[in-house]
């Protein structure tokens, strides 16, 4: 029994859907390649212009888990429209920023209508298409997913060494008059509006833990864990954590309903999704900097060869999706978590100094071909177990997990390749940058081995799911 409520416009539906994800996630290292550029116009110190992604990560995992409240008090096209509205506003504030406060405020706000989209998008995309079809369609937002956040340096550099990083934020701006304009005519309501009784303190406390985690991660690559700035947040945001979900399941209508949890496969599938997306950012922030500073190429030619890789996620999504429909997701999760091992085994042992660039651009290719096959399999079985009911509720919690793997990605790459540098720097005191910073990054591509081998052994007790709606 198929669960697809019809809608006029599904193509177009999802096209807004999706562009609207994309302009989000792309938002969200975009600006990492123009933080030199900010830091000289606004005259701010690194730590605080960091802060412009933080507080963007921060803003995106608060928002998404009270958006399941705001599916069930708003129809979505209302929800839809007031996201994209409230992120154009957001990089309008942004573009046109007169000092850094409002650069970060512009940041915060298109946040807000990002945290309202992305959820929504994997709601509604499971809603209108029938389950038989649902592979090609995740393939397409398996795409939107991964591409955003890795395009983003590429595209912001080429942009900045063209123009200036004010136009990261003009070109972002007509793309969403564009799909505003779409939405208004082609976005259909799909959810049942119940409007349960708000729990004010169930938003507290998962405002406060999710930003004490994301905050105490990104402080750790900037302090030492036993720093009260770093542990003292971690220790917050996991006891506010703790206590909300002890609430959730004390609640008639609780504001996350946490029996997704209850089912195997669901669990099985957030979870392969987050160490991937810890792979992603983890390997997105720290070959930038090695092929920069290490291989010494400009920032452009640093994009530029990562972008083979990303167009290989670009012609492989749609088709790792028609065959999800044929073959499900075991086999691709098994496939592509060996994939993405040898790609990170790769990695960790020919990185150095002075590694011919093709290598770097063939394995990227590589890693990215294995990111391809896990990331929609994984995350479309994992959805295809839960009751209609429940959709909104499991694409919060994965969207939350994968702004958490976000922060925790970057900022556990980032620590692994600091401490591994400060070590080998104070045992070879004549050491070459260059020859320093490929170090750091080798060491950090060892724990991505180690994440990519438990992915493996979760990839292995996959099941397809018996879908009873």
């Amino acid at each position: 029994m198929t669960t697809q409520v019809k809608v006029k416009s599904p193509k177009m539906f999802a096209f807004v859907l999706m562009i609207g994800g994309f302009m989000g996630m792309f938002s969200e290292t975009a600006l990492n390649m123009a933080l030199t550029n900010v830091m000289s116009d606004y005259h701010v110190s690194a730590v605080l212009a960091q802060w412009l992604t933080t507080g963007y990560l921060l803003t995106m995992a608060c928002m998404v888990p009270v958006s399941v409240y705001l599916t069930k008090w708003f129809s979505t096209k209302k929800l839809i429209i007031s996201g994209i509205i409230l992120s154009l506003i957001g990089v309008v504030i942004a573009a046109i920023a007169p000092a850094f406060s409002f650069l970060l405020l512009g940041r915060i706000v298109q946040a807000l209508g990002t945290g309202i989209i992305l959820p929504l998008m994997v709601t509604v995309l499971i809603l209108i298409f029938p389950i038989e079809k649902r592979g090609v369609v995740m393939g397409i937002m398996g795409l939107v997913m991964t591409a955003g956040p890795a395009l983003g340096p590429t595209i912001a550099g080429i942009i900045i060494s063209s123009l200036s990083w004010h136009y990261i934020f003009w070109i972002s701006a007509v793309l969403y008059v564009v799909i505003l304009i779409i939405a208004i005519n082609k976005v259909e309501n799909v959810s049942e509006i119940t409007k349960p009784k708000i729990d004010i303190l169930s938003i507290i406390l998962s405002t406060i833990g999710f930003s004490g985690i994301i905050f105490g991660l990104n402080m750790m690559a900037e302090q030492p864990f036993m720093n009260i700035v770093v542990w003292g947040p971690l220790l917050i945001g996991i006891l506010a954590l703790i206590v909300f979900v002890r609430r959730q399941f004390t609640l008639k209508s609780p504001m996350l309903n946490l029996r997704v949890f209850k089912y195997g496969m669901f669990n099985l599938g957030a979870l392969m999704v987050f160490l991937v997306i810890l792979c992603i950012l983890g390997s997105g922030i720290i070959l930038p900097i090695y092929i920069k500073g290490s291989l010494m190429f400009s920032a452009i030619m640093a994009g530029l060869i990562l972008l083979p890789g990303n167009i290989m996620n670009l012609i492989l999504s749609p088709i790792i999706g028609q065959l999800f429909d044929k073959f499900g997701a075991k086999i691709f999760g098994i496939f592509g978590f060996v994939i993405l091992f040898i790609s990170m085994l790769i990695f960790a042992f020919t990185i150095s100094a002075h590694t011919p660039v093709w290598v770097i651009i063939c394995n990227f290719m590589l890693m990215f071909i294995g990111i391809t096959m896990i990331m929609m399999p994984a995350q479309t079985n994992a959805l295809n177990q839960l009751p209609k009911e429940l959709y909104p509720d499991g694409s919060a919690t994965i969207t939350t997990l994968i702004q958490v793997a976000g922060s925790a990605g970057t900022t556990i790459a980032i620590t692994i390749y600091t401490i591994a540098m400060k070590h080998f720097s104070e045992t070879h005191e004549k050491i070459s940058e260059t020859v320093l910073i490929a170090h750091g990054a080798e060491k950090a591509f060892w724990y991505l081995v180690v994440l990519a081998f438990i992915g493996l052994i979760c990839s292995l007790f996959v099941k397809k799911p018996k879908v009873d709606n």
